[in-house]
């Protein structure tokens, strides 16, 4: 039996006491001087998880003031030195992992072991970029002329601007301030309103991990104080995950001032599951990337493309494994979902459903219907599958919700000509033991992440993370592709004195 909002009260074992908010600034916690911060659980919306006061422009200001003051003692302090202090916020974040991913899970709604893998990820993210002191800095070129070499070297931006979303707000955040640290910048950081506590935890382990005064500041505020901080005249570059709309007026922004920018923004990721594919690896691997964390990934499976040899077999067996996900208390082990992260999130994606299945032709395969028990009372929805009679809204605009929209493909070309629709391009999932098919994939679609067999959602901290058309901008994240965007080149030609031409 799906599970009901209220039925585990006192799962986990942290204290419902409400948590207090505060800022960094200039090496400093700070109470906010704004408006009134309610932080509430999305599974019980009457229960507070944290209160405190926003930022305003003061506290701003202070904050790029000390960024800049601390920029150039960073930069100069050695890399090894730096690396010590991520190596020892790792090891702190792994040590409170369960405390802390116990309090991600009551704040935001993923379920508590999705929680703690969080945290552990930030930790190996950490870890990851401290590793970078031991690998090279540089490059040697040869040069044309008689005794000359061309050093190319990597200095770090200055103060880079970090704006980061809700739904990941330990492991985001860590995948950009971890290497804008390592490469000698520092930090103004805007974590997203809605999930404020964990931000606040993520800036103690640095505190604690003894990184300098001023070398990152912690701004919790809402969307225009993110578009301050982003136009800020002593900001050197910016980086940004987040939705579509608000990442295009970042970049405009960024544009104007001739200002670095690097975004992540919206995905409508679709899973191809061909003829012959493994149909078990495949509808269990769907519903993980549809409905782990709630869908609210930018990785999410949202899309699904079945060829249609397969698609009764296969739909079948989805909706009976969908239909059977316990949805609950995020903090009851036995939840498989939880929340989405509030109830105006909750609202627009049920509006969504209902216009799509009031629309002829389209079929709802799972879910689809708000709960009338007492979840309704929380940020509940039920993990939906709809199937499309053809191009919808709901194929082509995201929800970023537990809903998957359906569509059957005549052949393999058809399948990927589905699955590349619309303005999105981040990842994609093609199910097959074909490998002309998945040579086809990789050659003809536009996503900058793929996987075959695998889930769409997930990312590696060695390896490059983004996405084509209008799901990015900029250098790609994660890996040494971070360097790209958080260092500039200086190459430099040496010549002893007295060595002829």
């Amino acid at each position: 039996m799906p599970q009901s909002a209220g039925s585990s009260a006192t799962a986990g074992g942290l204290s419902r006491s409400p948590r207090s908010l505060r800022h960094l600034v200039a090496g400093q916690w700070r109470s906010g001087d704004g408006e009134e911060l309610l932080d509430v659980n999305p599974a019980r919306p009457r229960e507070t998880v944290a209160l405190g006061r926003l930022a305003q422009d003061g506290y701003l200001d202070e904050a790029v003031v000390a960024a800049r003051d601390a920029f150039p003692r960073w930069a100069a302090t050695p890399h090894h030195t730096r690396a010590r202090i991520l190596h020892r916020a790792a090891d702190i974040l792994d040590a409170r992992a369960e405390d802390w991913g116990e309090e991600l899970s009551w704040e935001e709604g993923k379920t508590r072991a999705e929680g703690v893998g969080e945290v552990r990820r930030a930790a190996e993210i950490f870890r990851y970029y401290a590793s970078e002191a031991s690998r090279p800095v540089g490059e040697v070129f040869a040069s044309p002329r008689p005794g000359e070499q061309i050093h190319v070297l990597h200095r770090p931006v200055g103060v880079v601007a970090v704006v980061t979303p809700f739904n990941f707000p330990v492991a985001i955040p860590a995948w950009k301030i971890a290497p804008a640290l390592s490469y000698g910048n520092t930090v103004v950081w805007k974590p997203a309103s809605l999930v404020p506590l964990l931000a606040v935890r993520l800036a103690e382990a640095l505190v604690e991990a003894g990184l300098p005064d001023g070398v990152l500041s912690l701004l919790i505020g809402g969307g225009p104080l993110g578009s301050r901080l982003v136009e800020h005249p002593g900001v050197d570059a910016v980086t940004f995950t987040g939705s579509t709309s608000v990442g295009r007026g970042l970049i405009a922004a960024c544009g104007r001032l001739a200002r670095p920018v690097q975004a992540e923004m919206g995905g409508k990721n679709a899973a191809v599951v061909l003829a012959g594919a493994d149909l078990e690896l495949a509808v269990a691997e769907v519903i993980t990337g549809a409905f782990r964390s709630t869908g609210q990934k930018c990785t999410a499976t949202s899309r699904l493309v079945v060829e249609e040899p397969i698609a009764e077999e296969f739909l079948t067996r989805l909706t009976e494994r969908v239909s059977a996900l316990c949805v609950g208390d995020p903090l009851d082990e036995h939840t498989d979902m939880g929340p989405v992260v509030s109830l105006e999130a909750r609202d627009g994606i049920q509006n969504a459903v209902d216009a799509a299945s009031a629309r002829p032709g389209n079929t709802v395969l799972a879910g689809g219907d708000p709960y009338d028990d007492d979840r309704m009372t929380g940020a509940f929805l039920p993990p939906t599958v709809v199937e499309l009679a053809g191009d919808d809204p709901l194929w082509r605009e995201e929800l970023f919700g537990p809903v998957l929209s359906v569509r059957r493909a005549r052949d393999v070309q058809h399948a990927f000509s589905l699955a590349d629709e619309g303005d999105f391009g981040l990842s994609a999932a093609v199910f097959t033991d074909d490998l002309r098919a998945v040579a086809v994939a990789a050659e003809q679609m536009d996503v900058g992440v793929l996987h075959v067999n695998s889930e769409s959602a997930g990312a590696d901290p060695h390896v490059p993370f983004g996405g084509a058309r209008q799901s990015a901008y900029g250098p790609k994240e994660q890996g040494r592709s971070a360097r790209e965007f958080f260092t500039r080149t200086k190459t430099v030609y040496v010549r002893p004195s007295g060595v002829a031409r």
